[in-house]
């Protein structure tokens, strides 16, 4: 979906035309779109939440790791001990069933990982597919060619079999955080290169860059200073849409028990390990899930609202609170 939306957003634009005339013009497009704002404050707040999750625990007194084990029926299976899933002034969304483990601080300390894994992978593929990308753009013709096959190799991978085998292998000693974001951004670059190829070959031709190139820059002079002013939009548009795909990804990883692992809590991997419980704690279920819901969504507002106040001849794909009207005024 990603790939598509880039793609609608950048077919049929003239290239020698800025994307974006100003941050002023940026900021007035993106609050015409209500649903962006939205958005947008939804991941400040989640952001905010992660970030804030050792004094949010603090303050209920509780911490993600901890066994609880009298507050879960024993004689029920594990099933926590009090109404609506052992809620109250200790527990504000009660305990695991089994554990007795803290949900509240395992959602918080969960939103850390998943938002960072899915940033940090971000961050990784915006690297090397732009750097792939414009060397395969300026290069040589063989090195054009060589690089862009190794992108068609990488674009054809099956990214979750792949993720599976590789994460399968690797020592249980490594950290798997940083596993999973290396192994996302290391397999799942392609298309960003594709893309920043694609639109760098078009923007090579123009008369400013000519002109720099004759003048005797170097290549990655001309990339710097001509090239990656006018890349910005495609990038930032297509960055922003790889975040709620990689928490996804982070989360199905997590989920099928190759991603993060106990204790450290990953909202898929809590949802692995409620499949089971969704009638005798339905919370347990629908807490990581209605969090993994939110966040996707909202990432996708955004970066379809990024999208197209990025570019003002973009139409966004959003039927409702994009501000049309007032776009159209303007």
């Amino acid at each position: 979906m990603s790939e598509a939306l880039v793609a609608v957003g950048t077919t049929g634009t003239d290239p020698s035309v800025p994307a974006v005339s100003g941050a002023r013009q940026f900021w007035r497009r993106l609050r015409g779109q209500r649903a962006a704002l939205v958005a947008a404050a939804l991941v400040a707040l989640l952001v905010l939440v992660a970030l804030a999750a050792p004094l949010l625990t603090a303050v209920e007194g509780q911490d993600p790791t901890t066994y609880h084990p009298s507050l879960i029926d024993s004689a029920r299976g594990g099933v926590p001990v009090g109404s609506f899933g052992g809620i109250g002034a200790d527990h504000w969304l009660g305990v695991e069933p089994q554990t007795g483990r803290d949900l509240f601080a395992r959602l918080v300390y969960g939103a850390r990982v998943s938002l960072g894994v899915a940033l940090a992978a971000t961050v990784v593929q915006v690297v090397l597919g732009v750097t792939i990308g414009v060397a395969s753009a300026l290069g040589t013709r063989w090195v054009d060619q060589l690089l862009s096959r190794a992108t068609d190799v990488i674009v054809s991978m099956p990214l979750m079999i792949m993720s599976l085998a590789l994460l399968a292998v690797v020592p249980p000693g490594f950290p798997r955080p940083v596993l999973v974001t290396l192994v996302i951004g290391l397999i799942a670059w392609g298309n960003i290169a594709k893309i920043v190829r694609a639109q760098t070959l078009a923007l090579k031709g123009l008369d400013h860059v000519l002109a720099a190139r004759l003048s005797g820059w170097g290549p990655w002079r001309v990339a710097r200073r001509e090239l990656l002013p006018g890349l910005a939009a495609p990038i930032i548009t297509y960055a922003a849409l790889l975040v709620p795909t990689n928490i996804s990804i982070e989360a199905a990883l997590s989920f099928l028990g190759v991603g993060v692992k106990p204790p450290t809590p990953s909202w898929g991997q809590m949802l692995t390990a409620a499949d089971v419980w969704y009638q005798a704690a339905p919370q347990y279920l629908l807490l990581p899930a209605g969090a993994l819901f939110v966040t996707v969504l909202a990432l996708t507002v955004l970066g379809d609202g990024v999208r197209t106040a990025l570019d003002p001849r973009a139409v966004s794909r959003l039927r409702v609170g994009t501000g049309r009207k007032r776009e159209a005024k303007a």
